[in-house]
């Protein structure tokens, strides 16, 4: 994302007033307590790829805030939790809120999740910095107007750069189409976006199949027969998680591979696990808000990714973004509320206040929040190749960029409404 000469002097500026403000306020608050911020990380099952990196996106960004003296002089203290099922999660928000007593909760991936988690931080009054969790259905049913609750980018956001990219690469290349989507609200908005923004390009396709299998499943053996049996021209999956690959290898080992058009809305996620041997070349592949091997990368970016790589032997994901932005998010809305409020800490109101509309610069360039709680980033899409002698997993060969601003409804606009509305 461009940073545009507003958002250079607003970043540069608020730097400047940041480090006049820890010069006056830090010595005064640096014996405080530190100041605690709740973590719901997935550390288990097909969710645990994301949920790590989503994690260590957090712990680096705490780590240099630390040592940069903290948030106006008092250290960040992370208060770990598992998000499991929303039950249980629900359990551990409770848990920070009243028994840890944090100052903020950041985290969440699931939608089902995130869903639960939405109301309860309306009424628990904890700021919730989510990662991820969040489509059509769930803000408008559930968090059409909240306080605390801070949500990410809109879940359809991939499906809307994936199916541009289908109509501008493909357009008049395909008949036939299957989806194969996660059954919660997840996969069926995202396949339902992905319907709506081929009928509004003009592109009379058929569904020849529509499967749903269940978040976590690891066993595709009959979708994929269904899928070999319907033989369509493209195949559209919005998996996002450890059953992207498994999927991938039983679709390979069933010849699906071989002749026909894949759309991984998601896919990039679990990148290293989409091995060359099963990944077809030409497929449209998303990574969300973080390439990790982006040529025009932020110097910021380029050092998080050299310190993955040396900590963990694994190349990061976009949970990395989504998670580092909260924290330094949090932190920046604390100094600007403390500014306006004469250097003092500022109060939990000052600080929600703060939140709307901040920005700060995340691991894939300048961030924001929208004055109605929803994230602003840039996507991270391509076409798949194999022609990238360092790796055994496919890339993505030309890297193309999407700012939210293009593929996100605008606040208080339906998304059909909004597809409707384009001009193509």
């Amino acid at each position: 994302m461009r940073t545009t000469r507003r958002q250079f002097f607003t970043l540069t500026g608020g730097a400047l007033a940041a480090a006049s403000l820890r010069l006056d306020v830090a010595p005064a608050l640096a014996q405080a307590a530190p100041v605690k911020l709740g973590i719901l990380a997935a550390k288990a099952g097909v969710l645990a790829p994301v949920g790590e990196s989503g994690l260590r996106g957090v712990q680096w960004a705490a780590e240099r805030i630390n040592a940069a003296g903290g948030i106006l002089g008092r250290k960040l203290e992370l208060v770990i939790e598992e998000e499991s099922s929303p039950k249980d999660t629900v359990e551990r928000f409770r848990k920070l809120a009243l028994h840890d007593k944090v100052d903020a909760v950041s985290g969440a991936i699931s939608t089902g999740v995130g869903l639960a988690l939405g109301p309860v931080a309306e009424e628990m009054k904890t700021i919730w910095l989510s990662w991820d969790a969040t489509t059509q259905k769930g803000v408008e049913e559930t968090m059409p107007k909240p306080k605390y609750s801070f949500r990410s980018t809109d879940n359809e956001c991939e499906a809307v750069m994936a199916s541009i990219l289908t109509g501008r690469h493909w357009k008049g290349k395909f008949k036939t189409v299957a989806g194969i989507n996660p059954d919660y609200s997840y996969g069926r908005d995202n396949w339902a976006a992905f319907l709506a923004i081929m009928k509004k390009y003009g592109m009379d396709v058929q569904v020849v199949s529509e499967l749903w299998p269940k978040l976590g499943a690891t066993d595709f053996t009959a979708h994929v027969a269904a899928l070999a049996q319907a033989k369509p021209d493209l195949i559209f999956s919005c998996h996002w998680a450890g059953d992207t690959p498994i999927f991938m290898k039983q679709a390979h080992g069933a010849g699906l591979t071989k002749s026909t058009k894949f759309v991984l809305t998601t896919g990039g996620g679990v990148h290293e696990s989409l091995k060359k041997e099963f990944t077809p070349e030409g497929a449209i592949l998303g990574y969300n808000t973080f390439y990790f091997e982006h040529a025009r990368a932020s110097a910021l970016a380029r050092e998080f990714v050299r310190w993955h790589q040396e900590k963990f032997k694994e190349w990061p994901n976009y949970e990395s973004d989504h998670g580092y932005f909260t924290i330094v998010a949090y932190k920046t809305a604390v100094e600007r509320a403390a500014r306006a409020a004469g250097s003092k800490w500022p109060s939990q109101d000052a600080i929600i206040q703060a939140l709307e509309g901040v920005e700060a610069e995340s691991l894939s360039g300048p961030r924001r929040y929208r004055e109605d709680h929803i994230m602003e980033a840039t996507f991270f899409q391509g076409i798949t190749t194999h022609r990238n002698k360092a790796y055994d997993f496919v890339t993505i060969d030309p890297v193309e960029t999407m700012t939210t601003r293009q593929i996100q409804k605008p606040s208080g606009v339906g998304l059909y409404d909004w597809i409707n509305g384009w001009k193509v």
